[in-house]
């Protein structure tokens, strides 16, 4: 049996490789996503993308090199046609703004590749309830489902 298909956006590698933050609610988001990594990522098939790829390579070389370490062996998924129309889609339509253009591509990479879940901290952007429905819309506009779209600690409770 396949295990299921998990997207890891940007946020995930930067929370495994962070100093521990000051404030609390951060903290505890970095600790669920070390409990996550260290306990049920073997559960899934995990995927990134070149946009994560450059995304975690940006800022302190110290800090890109340990986030680009941890991702060794994940593997990358190949921008489509369809992901980048659906990319345009999400940014016209403003259900993502133009400002965030690389949150709108993580949505349609990982919809365009079928993924079942897209793994995020991202709650401005991506995981946000006040946009899912138009999200998810627009992907069915396409023709693909939107995955579940999730952060570390609402995962685990699946």
């Amino acid at each position: 049996m396949s295990l299921p298909k998990l997207y890891l956006e940007t946020t995930i590698p930067s929370y495994l490789t962070a100093r521990a933050s000051r404030d609390l609610r951060i903290a505890a988001d970095q600790e669920a996503t070390l409990e996550w990594w260290d306990e049920r990522r073997a559960d899934f098939d995990l995927f990134i993308s070149d946009t994560v790829v450059r995304e975690v390579s940006k800022g302190n070389p110290e800090m890109a090199a340990a986030r680009i370490a941890i991702l060794r062996g994940v593997r990358v998924l190949p921008d489509t046609p369809l992901a980048n129309q659906l990319t345009k889609r999400l940014l016209a339509s403003r259900i993502i703004p133009e400002v965030a253009a690389d949150d709108a591509a993580h949505v349609a990479l990982a919809a365009a590749h079928g993924m079942d879940f897209l793994l995020t901290w991202n709650c401005t952007h991506i995981n946000n309830r006040a946009i899912e429905r138009r999200i998810e819309r627009a992907c069915a506009d396409f023709g693909v489902e939107c995955p579940v779209i999730c952060t570390p600690t609402e995962l685990m409770k699946l």
